[in-house]
């Protein structure tokens, strides 16, 4: 049969058109896939006799074949030869060499059989279950098989030597083995689970991420602006997850027991100084940054990286967009001022502006106020993001400011008179950072931010100057060895300069501090399979004007127990420098410490979320001093301690109803500090111990418009009643706050926005002040502290004017 097929070919490449070189080639690969075909009599992994018998048959016979049809065919050569010679005939040189070419094919292939190669083996998981289909190969040549419904595989090469065999399956870790090929025969090879697979364990212990690119997401980039009640502000709708305590009077982010200054902001991994907007006591405040440039948000609870420093209770990493995707101008026009907006998109670059004028003089005019407005409030702003993608990196820009004042009688309980507070603000944050490739393994991040704000405030006549300067410079190594192993080794500087002045009728008087810190951190992000990960990191810290050393371990681990669920438990400690309230008077007393233990439970399908989050914080070394505030002749120290435990709870659905997003957060907490003036452990006035918010979207088609509603409760927050003689006896009457939105599509690219807080009115009270002194009948009058308006109405006009003639800002409401 061989001999026939040979000849075949023979006569066939008589009247082919191929060159003689390619009629070779192609003999060549045809008969070596018809000999790889009959090489394999039986399964290699059958170790019977039988088996061995049958194989050692073969080659035999294989063997006498050949040799058969060499002779056979020497033969036939012979006898052509002695034909032509007894007629007298002339040799025709092209039949003998065309012969002599079958001759040689023939040996050839004789040869390359006895020198072929059976490589064998079985493919397994983890398990040992074996996996049909899996691709098997020499790497450089075109040898190779897929694995067998029971995960066996064999075929033959010629390749000798050492040489790489490379195993693949979707889903699986590619696996490489080299070796001499003779050696490669009846392998057990088990491959491990990819850990970049969709359904790998996250590292989420403490963290709700926000953004297209997260791989567990509760909130999505438009979430944090289309929830009633927020109005667009970061910080508002944070304030709707659970671990996050609501305090109106305040517009911080207060968390899991922690002050408003224990939450540090980070921008591009980048810290933010002045996160805020200026403000005074019992006056909220916004967050300075606007949502519209942010394409990701990361909110860390607790148990964050050691990336990160410099905050005892949590971390907000906001992400700006990388690229704008195309030319496009945002008009507003809203009930208390303008806006407009511009991106500017280019091949590997692009540019994008915002700015704002604010005004509520006009709304304060229309609807009633509990406050004694002098001057509304009125401001200026604008934001800024440059964008520019090389070949191996990316660079980014940003900056912000604005300016702002306001003016306003503020009633107290120890004057007769109203205070007149007149406050003029001014800031500006830039920050610019730099990250590049190298080889897909390294990554480098340098990146730089400065930040100035300076407050001019009348308290009567009584006047207060501050600024503040800080710097912050940072570098980042990243070097991933594999998919499963990845190290981050980085610096951090940081710069604090503080100044203020006092000035009154009888004298003046200056105070301030410079502040220096150097850190260094290590972190390793290991991934033992799909369903176990570790993150290990450690942080060292030097504070030079406070002259101390801290070091801060932190290791949180995750397991994956089913396809959609998860546990992970984190455990970090964290170290603070006193705030600027304090260290401007006494520069004596040290950091102040926290540890962090964390175990979470996380369950994600089909656009279904449910977190369950139970926590322990031990605070350490709280400033304490002996005033009811902070003041030059306060005696400070670090003697304060504090706990925090709790549990949290969050559940979003997105598919049960259609065109219906909600979810749903509750937090229990049980707090107390021994810290400022409080004269035993209690519970801190900013605490209350249930917490408790409804969130809903829906889109009504018909309408073209889309409906929100949001409610928040919690219970009383407690509060010093001087009259009686328990310290923090009191509770406030339980908070409740409804509020509705609708963004009506007027057009593809015109949207028609309302919004209203506090929708029922509800008389929220935040807390009471006390007279210093006792009155006439030896009690101490009080002073509701509410909120300055019962409601808050928005009305807008948004106009997007883009190259797709699609795009509109409903995203962003």
């Amino acid at each position: 049969m061989l001999f026939k097929t040979t000849l075949l070919w023979h006569k066939t490449s008589q009247t082919a058109s191929l060159s003689p070189k390619k009629l070779r080639r192609n003999r060549l690969i045809r008969l070596r896939r018809l000999l790889q075909r009959r090489s394999n009599p039986c399964n290699p992994f059958a170790l019977s006799e039988n088996c061995i018998r049958k194989q050692q048959q073969a080659t035999s016979k294989r063997w006498l074949y050949i040799f058969k049809q060499l002779i056979q065919r020497f033969q036939q050569l012979g006898q052509y030869l002695l034909e032509n010679r007894s007629q007298h005939r002339t040799f025709d040189p092209k039949q003998i060499k065309m012969r002599n070419h079958s001759l040689f094919i023939l040996f050839l292939f004789s040869v390359q059989i006895f020198s072929q190669t059976t490589i064998s083996g079985k493919v397994t998981d983890p398990k040992g279950i074996p996996i049909p289909g899996a691709n098997v190969f020499i790497e450089g040549t075109y040898d190779g098989t897929t694995s067998s419904e029971d995960g066996t595989f064999s075929f033959s090469t010629l390749s000798t030597g050492v040489q790489t065999l490379q195993v693949s399956y979707l889903s699986f870790e590619t696996y490489k083995i080299s070796k001499e090929v003779t050696d490669m025969n009846l392998l057990n090879i088990r491959l491990r689970e990819s850990v970049d697979a969709l359904d790998a364990v996250v590292l989420s212990a403490g963290t709700f991420e926000a953004g297209d690119k997260a791989r567990v997401s509760v909130l999505k980039p438009l979430d944090i602006v289309t929830t009633a009640g927020s109005a667009g502000d970061i910080v508002g709708a944070l304030q709707t997850l659970p671990g996050v305590q609501t305090v109106g009077e305040s517009g911080r982010l207060f968390v899991r027991g922690g002050e408003a200054d224990e939450t540090q902001t980070f921008i591009d991994g980048i810290r933010v100084a002045q996160p805020y907007g200026a403000s005074v006591q019992n006056l909220p405040t916004r967050g300075r940054f606007s949502p519209f440039l942010f394409s990701g948000i990361s909110f860390s609870t607790g148990g964050y990286s050691a990336e990160y420093g410099e905050a005892l209770s949590s971390v907000l990493l906001l992400n700006t967009k990388d690229e704008a995707e195309q030319n496009q101008t945002e008009l507003s026009l809203m009930t208390v001022g303008l806006g407009v907006g511009h991106s500017l998109k280019r091949e590997s670059s692009s540019f994008t502006i915002n700015t704002a004028y604010i005004n509520l003089e006009p709304y304060q005019a229309l609807v009633s106020q509990d406050l004694n407005w002098n001057k509304a409030f009125e401001s200026i702003s604008g934001e800024a993001v440059y964008v520019n993608r090389f070949e191996k990196g990316l660079l980014k820009s940003y900056a912000a400011f604005d300016a702002s004042s306001f003016d306003f009688n503020q009633e107290n309980i120890n004057n007769p008179t109203p205070q007149r507070i007149d406050l003029k603000n001014n800031n500006f944050y830039t920050n610019t950072s730099y990250k590049s490739y190298w080889n897909n393994n390294w990554q480098f991040y340098n990146g730089l931010s400065y930040g100035f704000g300076t407050n001019t405030i009348f308290i009567d006549s009584d006047k207060v100057q501050n600024d503040e300067h800080a710097l912050h410079l940072k570098s980042k190594v990243s070097r991933r060895f594999s998919n499963r192993i990845k190290l981050d080794v980085g610096a951090d500087f940081f710069s604090t300069h503080f100044d203020e002045d006092f000035r009154n009728t009888t004298g003046a008087f200056d105070s301030g501090f410079s502040s220096n810190s150097l850190a260094l951190y290590a972190e390793g992000d290991f991934f033992f399979s799909k369903k176990l990960a570790a993150k290990v990191g450690v942080r060292g810290s030097q504070q030079f004007l406070l002259d101390e050393t801290r070091v801060s371990p932190r290791v949180s681990v995750a397991y994956k127990f089913g396809e959609h669920a998860q546990f992970a438990l984190a455990y970090g400690r964290f170290s603070q420098t006193p705030k600027q309230d304090y260290l401007k008077y006494n520069t004596g007393i040290d950091s102040e410490n926290a540890t962090h233990y964390i175990l979470n439970y996380q369950f994600d399908k089909n656009g279904r979320t449910l977190r369950l989050e139970g926590y322990y914080k031990d605070y350490k070394d709280l400033i304490r001093f002996d005033e009811a505030l902070p003041q030059f002749d306060s005696q400070f120290n670090n003697n304060g301690i504090g706990y925090a435990a709790g549990l949290d709870f969050f559940w979003r659905d997105n598919k049960t109803i259609k065109n219906l997003q909600y979810w749903v957060s509750y937090s229990f907490i049980d707090t107390e500090r021994l810290y400022r003036n409080f004269p035993k452990q209690a519970t801190p006035s900013f605490v209350a111990q249930h917490t408790a918010s409804l969130v809903t979207k829906y889109w009504v088609e018909n309408w073209r418009s889309q409906l929100g509603f949001s409610h928040t409760f919690h219970t009383g927050r407690p509060f010093n009643n001087p009259n009686e003689a328990t310290f923090m006896n009191g509770n406030t009457k339980a908070y409740n706050s409804l509020a509705f939105n609708w963004a009506y599509l007027v057009s593809h690219q015109k949207i028609l926005y309302f919004s209203v807080s506090n929708v029922l009115g509800t008389q929220n009270v935040f807390g009471y002040e006390y007279a210093n002194t006792p009155n006439a009948n030896g009690t101490f009058d009080r002073r509701a502290i509410t909120p300055t308006a019962d409601r808050f109405f928005f009305v807008g006009f948004f106009w997007t004017i883009s190259d797709d003639k699609q795009s509109n800002q409903l995203e962003n409401l």
